[in-house]
């Protein structure tokens, strides 16, 4: 018989489960590295197998519903000659009358580890790989890959353990055999494709012996039948999204004269953001809303409208619907809330109006959003006043408050836009979508994500997996505790997935996944103004050595090298700083405040081939403070004259602009980032600094902090495009 029919008839005949014996036979199939063994059903027959295996042996009574055999009393480890033998065999069947005995030599190890398949119910079929025995769940140090899986990502699954001293040479033991360490996990991804019925595979331990050879020692497979596919999301083409962004004619559904009122905050802020389309208001009172003619029905309106923009109550929406086909509007921005998000009966209101919508040709962003705004065409419909530079980063966010918020900031620190979407809901149009559309789109390089939930996983997975080797994706998501879970269920209507796997998704697909909503911004500033860095391998100027060396222990912390300098390039600092330098990496500048020093060290260090990256702390930034120096001395000492004092403001000014555009030309001439650490050049002072003329910029981070978790996110991702 075939595995498919045995699997299938077990199935048919009530079993949730497979025996030991028979979940390893089928693992050994796919080049699991089982234990031998062998089924005998006296305790005569168990005593003549101990004698063929040599002791010691180990007996395990089995059967059909005998799934859980240690709680049971029916394992016997250890059992070193044939009396032991005889007595733990009839143990078993005194115990469990009807069963047979498995019999299987003593392995012995030190190390244990643990190999398992399940299946997830948003992201499907999953591989896990970790610590093994007492230590799976005390430890819980394990990892997880979505199958099917590459050998890429099977050795990123036994690299990404913290156990790694238990993989390689241990205690006068041989280090583990990885071969088929991949080979156990390439087959666990090969049985998750062919065999849907399978529902968990468990094994544990997975013992490595004394001479680094594996074997398998205990195994349950679990079965189940495929759940069918109940998904209503139907995916929205790419050109569908891309029209939402570029609308020739906005109307305001619920336009309302009143300040305060959403009805009048977008159609303001649409209107005061620079957007050159036709604008109408609608509001059944008529009148005079944002200084136009407001028009009492939608059907009123002359002129053809690309999108409407609804802010009326969520029981009116439904009869909305019809005057919209009518009109032959297609697209809704729905800032309407009172759906999904509000519990059972919103969700049944929601699924009534996405049927409708569907029905009459009409796509919705939303509900419950806090709109959209594409820079590049000065459409800036939210319902904060936030007006970003036109860019290069997507935002996508599931709370719009959140997607504002970090348009605000964006804004403030000079990092430009390519488009913003507050998605709500996601009652038609879901993240995945979104990621789908940007891909195609040519003016987005980086894409910035808040989420709390996927919808669906596996499309989430392949699309962010097709993108990444392209442009980065950076994402924060919400909902990573279980308070924050309560959170984003009462927010989006979703329900947040495991954490662990999750991150294992990102890390699989090249996802670039952050903790703290600054990083967002502070990414999405490296990865459109900087060269990616080819190594982890760091150079630090300073101008000052605590900042040197608190940099020089951030990079530690996050993975990076500070290498030693080379003795070539100490002799060439050498002819450029005071004899007293540091004669290190950091290399301190030593507070010399000759404005011919810091570029000629930078510019050494770029062609050094020791380095991938120079990080430049305190010496951009210090115009404030020389100013205020001014100012003190324009006070208290009357033997410089205002003008000579101006002047030299004016110069030391020159001088930061000319650090700007150096840095900038020689990245370009070097390939390699140089990532900035400022002092507050002025109170408005931007982390991107433009040069007319150039794609690249310079970048500068209020902190150490920020500047090394930048570098070193840029450096996991550029990892994983080499490894692509």
């Amino acid at each position: 018989m075939n595995l498919n029919t045995f699997i299938k008839n077990a199935l048919e005949s009530g079993r949730t489960g497979l025996t030991e014996a028979a979940s390893k036979s089928i693992l050994g199939r796919y080049g699991v590295p089982v234990v031998a063994e062998t089924i005998v059903a006296t305790a005569a027959d168990a005593t003549a197998a101990a004698v063929d295996f040599g002791f010691p042996v180990v007996l395990k009574g089995i059967g059909e519903n005998l799934l859980h055999k240690t709680e049971s009393g029916l394992v016997h480890l250890n059992l070193s000659d044939e009396n032991s033998v005889s007595a733990a065999a009839d143990q078993i069947l005194q115990a469990a009358p009807g069963a047979q005995i498995l019999v299987q030599p003593q392995i012995r190890g030190n190390r244990e580890f643990v190999a398992g398949l399940f299946r997830d119910p948003l992201f499907g079929p999953a591989i896990l790989f970790g610590l093994g025995g007492i230590f799976t769940e005390a430890l819980s140090d394990v990892v997880f890959r979505l199958a099917p899986l590459t050998r890429q990502d099977a050795a990123d699954m036994i690299e990404s353990i913290h156990a790694q001293s238990l993989l390689g040479p241990f205690r006068g033991e041989a280090a583990v055999d990885r071969q088929t360490l991949l080979q156990t996990l390439m087959g666990l991804s090969t049985i998750a494709a062919d065999f849907p019925e399978i529902a968990e595979i468990d094994i544990n331990p997975l013992i490595a012996m004394a001479d680094g050879t594996l074997k398998a020692v205990d195994a349950l497979i679990t079965l189940a039948r495929p759940d069918a596919a109940t998904t209503t999301y139907r995916p929205v083409p790419p050109p569908a999204v891309h029209a939402l962004f570029y609308p020739r004619s906005v109307a305001f559904i619920g336009a309302s004269p009143q300040l305060g009122k959403w009805g009048h905050t977008l159609i303001c802020n649409t209107i005061k953001g620079g957007y050159a389309g036709e604008v109408y208001a609608v509001n059944p009172k008529g009148g005079i809303i944002a200084g136009r003619q407001a028009f009492k029905t939608v059907g009123e309106i002359p002129g053809k409208v690309d999108i409407v923009v609804v802010t009326l109550p969520a029981r009116e929406i439904l009869n909305l619907i019809p005057q919209l086909a009518a009109k032959g509007i297609k697209n809704v921005l729905m800032i309407t809330s009172g759906f999904g998000e509000t519990g059972t009966d919103g969700k049944k209101l929601e699924s009534t109006l996405v049927e409708k919508a569907r029905q009459a040709g009409i796509l919705i962003l939303g509900p419950n959003t806090m709109g959209i705004c594409n820079p590049h065409i000065n459409f800036l419909c939210t319902g904060t006043a936030v007006r970003p530079m036109a860019g290069s980063t997507t935002v996508v966010a599931q709370s719009g408050n959140m997607g504002t918020q970090l348009l605000a900031f964006a804004e403030q620190q000079g990092i430009g836009i390519r488009a913003f979407s507050g998605s709500g809901n996601e009652a038609m149009i879901t993240i995945e979508d979104y990621l789908e559309a940007f891909e195609v789109d040519d003016l987005t390089r980086t894409v910035m994500l808040y989420i709390e939930s996927v919808k669906q996983g596996r499309r989430f997975f392949e699309i962010a997996r097709r993108i990444s080797p392209k442009k980065p994706i950076v994402l924060l998501k919400g909902g990573q505790t279980r308070a924050g879970s309560r959170a984003a269920s009462s927010h989006t209507g979703a329900m947040a997935t495991d954490s662990r796997l999750f991150d294992a998704v990102c890390r699989q697909a090249g996802i670039v996944k952050v903790d703290q909503s600054m990083e967002l911004l502070d990414l999405s500033a490296g990865f459109a103004s900087l060269p990616l860095p080819k190594g982890n391998r760091m150079a630090i100027m300073t101008l000052g050595g605590g900042w040197g060396v608190v940099t020089a222990d951030l990079c530690n912390q996050f993975g990076l090298d500070v290498p030693e300098l080379s003795h070539d390039l100490m002799v060439g600092i050498d002819k450029i700083l005071p004899p007293y330098w540091s004669r290190s990496n950091p290399i301190d500048l030593v507070g010399e405040m000759d404005h011919s020093i810091p570029l000629p060290v930078m510019e050494a260090l770029l062609a050094w081939d020791g380095c991938d990256a120079v990080i430049n702390l305190g010496i951009y930034g210090r115009r404030l403070f020389f100013k205020r120096l001014v100012d003190s001395v324009k006070t208290a000492d009357p033997s410089y004259t205002p003008d000579y004092l101006d002047e030299a403001v004016k110069t030391f000014a020159d001088y930061e602009n000319k650090y700007i555009e150096e840095t900038v030309r020689l990245m370009e001439r070097y390939g390699k980032p140089v990532i900035g650490v400022s002092m507050p050049a002025n109170e408005k002072a931007a982390t991107i600094c433009r040069v007319a003329g150039h794609d690249l910029k310079a970048v500068f981070y209020e902190t150490p902090e920020r500047a090394v978790k930048t570098v070193a996110r840029m450096v996991e991702y550029q990892r994983y495009r080499s490894r692509s």
